[in-house]
């Protein structure tokens, strides 16, 4: 299903809508009860409110507060920019808020942070405003049967926002559709974390959900279950998640009835991120994203809308750019082809950082091996980019000094289907809005999941093959990317980089990619004995599972919440402080890179143990509440 526009459905419904969510404070506002039971009170009306609650999963809507890429589920500054995926691009003055955060001096008056609360909230209200109107229904046109799955829907939607919630702030009010305005408990504060309530609601879900969906993008049985596990995953509560992810893995599918496993090995990494190929047998949950559908851009990939090449694809706006440290994360062991778990950041993978893209003496390496994923993750120069040609390097770059050399990749779409998969985003951003929706969850998700449970409370061995089924898919040599850049053609008896010359027979780069332990794959990755998790233990397997997350998930959002989720202050595997070494680590190593200047902001940034797990909450929800809300640890 598409995130609609107010415009496209039901007119009379959602002109009432408009209004009703345009309060600021969603918790504390007029009910709207007595408007339903007159205008909605009917399957019509249902079905109306039902899809504005799904129309928020990407995190916009028509007329909210901030910018839609302050509010984008995809999480590209909350999650990646603020983690060590990447930089926040462009300059050092765009978006100084975005700076703030990617510094670790946010504040509660951030201004990225209170637009963010006030949509997710939204879209908690709106599944609650479904829930409240159900039982309003008299005219028969909802059947008991309907009446399940619209319950079950609603709560799983309720339990999507509030995840979203709980993994920037954790300490959140948590409202149900019994806390409405006219019975007095509107300030209901945020005593702690809500994971229970979100587990409830998702447990709830997954009982009634069906097993298929007519409409692409409605969650079924599946989707709820993994969003279950994941819960649980940030609760530390492996013994409830171990049973979850292993019905997922033997009997999961996606809502049009696709088997996760048996197709995942064979489905192309880069298929998950090309909006033609979007919602195959790996999307557990996918957000839709269209274009060319009369909403002017709105029902594109919200949060992207920044993230594009400056003077490639879309020809805006340089946000967004990788980081040294996630492109050295991709280099491998020349001889297993397994990763450099504790010395990837010991050199720089050769890069084009001060390089300017006329340069025709500079040529990509060739030589050190990598993981394939690489080049479906990161732009980099001499490198094909998607469809696009050979990726220039400088002249793609906003302001190379500041942001880095790299591109992002996963959110750009090809260039033969640009016509039909991009769309000028409300008349000021030419081709920047994309039919590339966001993979919420994806199936080696589940595989990483059900990994770190067996290493917790199971079998590592069981751990290792699961791991071993992801790099397996990457091992794929038909999904790699083909063209190696070989030499530049001459112009006036000098080597022109417009004429390059690639041989399309070789593979872009030198990929190479081995398993841990003894392994049967079927696409040609190398078998280490002596690498394998039984041999090496509990903590080596840690160590495994979580780089392999950062190389499966780069640039998807991802990365903060994990080093949050492992961190031994919030109940994690490994020690309290472990994201501060880690984030103060990735800090430490990219304002040392050679010729990369960055802003004042990141040269000074240091992540504090205590404070920056968590993002402040907004200073605006305590003031509106009067105090009911209080503030995340060590923010003022």
């Amino acid at each position: 299903m598409k995130k609609f526009n107010s415009k496209l459905i039901i007119p009379g419904v959602m002109a009432v809508l408009a209004l009703t969510y345009s309060c600021k404070n969603y918790l504390n506002r007029t009910p709207t009860g007595s408007l339903n039971t007159i205008i909605l009170a009917n399957k019509a009306g249902v079905d109306g409110l039902l899809i504005g609650a799904y129309s928020l999963v990407d995190g916009s809507y028509s007329g909210q507060p901030g910018n839609t890429w302050m509010t984008g589920t995809d999480n590209w500054i909350y999650g990646s920019v603020a983690a060590d995926d990447a930089h926040k691009g462009s300059t050092p003055d765009d978006q100084g808020p975005a700076g703030q955060i990617e510094a670790y001096i946010a504040t509660s008056s951030n201004g990225y942070l209170n637009p963010k609360w006030l949509v997710m909230l939204n879209g908690v209200q709106r599944t609650n405003d479904v829930l409240r109107e159900l039982p309003l229904v008299k005219d028969g046109s909802v059947t008991p049967a309907y009446a399940k799955e619209v319950t079950a829907e609603c709560r799983f939607l309720r339990g999507f926002f509030y995840s979203e919630m709980a993994k920037l702030w954790r300490n959140v009010p948590y409202a149900d559709e019994t806390v409405t305005y006219d019975n007095g408990n509107f300030n209901i504060g945020n005593p702690g974390p809500v994971w229970d309530k979100i587990e409830a609601d998702l447990t709830a879900a997954m009982n009634d959900l069906p097993l298929t969906q007519l409409q692409v993008g409605r969650a079924n049985k599946y989707a709820a279950e993994a969003f279950l596990a994941k819960a649980y995953m940030f609760d530390h509560n492996y013994a409830k998640a171990q049973p979850l992810l292993a019905d997922l893995i033997t009997n999961g599918q996606t809502s049009s009835g696709a088997k996760y496993a048996p197709n995942f090995v064979k489905h192309h990494f880069a298929d998950n991120f090309n909006a033609l190929k979007k919602n195959g047998p790996e999307g557990v949950f996918v957000i839709q994203a269209s274009v060319h559908d009369g909403s002017n851009g709105d029902n594109g990939n919200a949060g992207e809308t920044l993230n594009f090449a400056s003077g490639g694809p879309a020809g805006c706006c340089g946000f967004f750019q990788p980081s040294f440290s996630l492109a050295n994360a991709y280099k491998t062991d020349a001889v297993t082809g397994l990763p450099l778990l504790d010395t990837y950041n010991d050199s720089d993978l050769k890069n084009d950082q001060g390089v300017s893209s006329t340069d025709a003496t500079w040529m990509p390496d060739n030589v050190i091996t990598l993981d394939p994923r690489i080049d479906w993750t990161i732009g980099r120069r001499g490198i094909p980019y998607l469809d696009w040609g050979i990726m220039p390097g400088q002249a793609w770059a906003r302001d190379q000094a500041d942001g880095g050399p790299y591109a992002p990749i996963k959110n750009t779409y090809y260039q033969a289907a640009q016509a039909t998969t991009s769309e000028t985003y409300e008349g000021w951003a030419p081709n920047q809005s994309t039919a590339n929706g966001y993979n919420a969850i994806r199936f080696s998700d589940v595989l990483l999941w059900a990994a770190e449970v067996e290493i917790e409370i199971g079998s590592l061995q069981l751990a290792e093959t699961y791991v071993n089924e992801v790099r397996d898919r990457a091992a794929d040599q038909a999904g790699w990317v083909m063209g190696r850049l070989t030499g530049y053609g001459l112009t006036g008896g000098k080597a022109d980089v417009s004429k390059p010359i690639v041989d399309n027979t070789l593979p872009a780069a030198n990929y190479k990619i081995g398993y841990y332990g003894t392994y049967t794959g079927v696409n040609n990755g190398i078998s280490n004995p002596s690498m394998g998790f039984v041999a090496n233990g509990k903590t080596f397997a840690r160590k495994a599972v979580q780089f392999e997350r950062r190389l499966e998930f780069g640039m998807e959002g991802h990365r903060f919440f994990d080093l949050q989720r492992w961190d031994g202050l919030y109940g994690g595997q490994m020690g309290a402080g472990f994201m501060a070494t880690q984030l103060n680590g990735y800090l430490n190593h990219e304002i040392h890179v050679t010729g990369f200047s960055q802003s004042a902001l990141l040269n000074s940034a240091h992540f504090v143990q205590g404070r920056n797990e968590l993002y402040p909450i907004p200073i605006d929800q305590i003031n509106i509440t009067h105090g009911s809300i209080k503030q995340n640890p060590n923010y003022n």
